[in-house]
């Protein structure tokens, strides 16, 4: 994992940057990737994040360009090089994490959730090319097909930001039989998943959703968008449900449905799809889990995983 800079060394590199321009900042949350102060710069108040991997920052300022009242992104002011990485200095959002709401709070949002979905899945993509994990400098995807790009994420390839991963699932409790099970499953479900290019947002839940009342306010970090069948980012909400307890007596998956039903352009095979998706990011989740040393996530993810089969 990346080993971030001390707090202080990055309020120095921002009073070197702006001056008195912006004020001291407030450390307001980390994640995997990053790490998130909040402050203010000419009189508005924004959120600096910083991290080791640019191409993120750099995927929420182009995915930036598409906010709407359903789908809002916030505006980023600025990024660049900072110690330790990079940094992005985005307008400030305001609301509670979609992970931390209540049966009540959830069943008010999620429509506008699925709204905000949608939304994404209409994004023009025509200029771009390719499967899988976009880049942000030319907005183009490694993979031919996005059959491929989805079985292309079973393999641990050096230079990836987990690689490693393989290596610590064989030497892990669980060692790899139930990885390598699930990805047998995916092999024969591929098949069904067509070759639509639509933009994944990939990392829903993770504290990367903000909501206020029965709206979404904020669509946050775009470092794992992929293009791709857009059904992905409702098969997260699906296989990530269960994780969360107070959302247990929602009927997501009927949710889903009914959601899916009204809308003419996703395609045929949506359950097997779903089902697909699932599996993957099961598969993903062990291998994050294994590179991490979460090993009871990583068996939790695998029995899970084997359980959608």
């Amino acid at each position: 994992m990346p080993q971030n800079p001390p707090p202080a060394e990055l309020q120095d590199f921002i009073r070197r940057r702006y001056g008195d321009r912006a004020s001291d900042l407030e450390r307001v949350g980390a994640g995997e990737w990053s790490q998130a102060y909040a402050g203010s710069l000419d009189g508005e108040q924004v959120v600096v994040r910083f991290g080791a991997h640019g191409e993120d920052f750099a995927k929420d300022r182009l995915m930036a360009a598409y906010r709407s009242d359903v789908l809002p992104i916030p505006e980023v002011l600025d990024l660049g090089e900072a110690p330790g990485g990079f940094f992005v200095v985005a307008r400030r959002a305001y609301g509670h994490f979609l992970d931390d709401l209540d049966e009540a709070g959830m069943r008010a949002a999620l429509p506008a959730l699925l709204r905000a979905l949608d939304v994404t899945r209409a994004i023009d993509v025509s200029a771009t090319s390719g499967f899988g994990g976009w880049r942000p400098t030319d907005r183009t995807a490694p993979y031919p097909t996005w059959r491929t790009a989805l079985l292309s994420g079973l393999e641990d390839r050096p230079g990836g930001r987990t690689h490693g991963w393989r290596a610590a699932l064989e030497a892990s409790p669980t060692r790899a039989g139930m990885f390598d099970e699930g990805v047998q499953a995916l092999r024969s479900l591929v098949s069904a998943c067509p070759d639509r290019r639509e933009i994944i947002h990939g990392d829903l839940l993770n504290r990367n959703v903000l909501v206020s009342g029965e709206r979404v306010s904020a669509v946050l970090d775009w470092g794992n968008s992929m293009y791709g069948d857009g059904l992905y980012d409702l098969a997260w909400l699906l296989y990530w449900w269960s994780w969360y307890p107070a959302w247990r007596d929602i009927d997501i998956a009927g949710i889903i449905a009914a959601h899916l039903h009204t809308r003419q352009k996703v395609g045929p095979d949506i359950e097997r799809r779903l089902r697909c998706y699932q599996v993957h990011i099961g598969l993903d989740a062990q291998a994050y889990n294994a590179f991490t040393r979460r090993f009871d996530e990583l068996a939790a993810n695998g029995k899970k995983t084997l359980a959608l089969l």
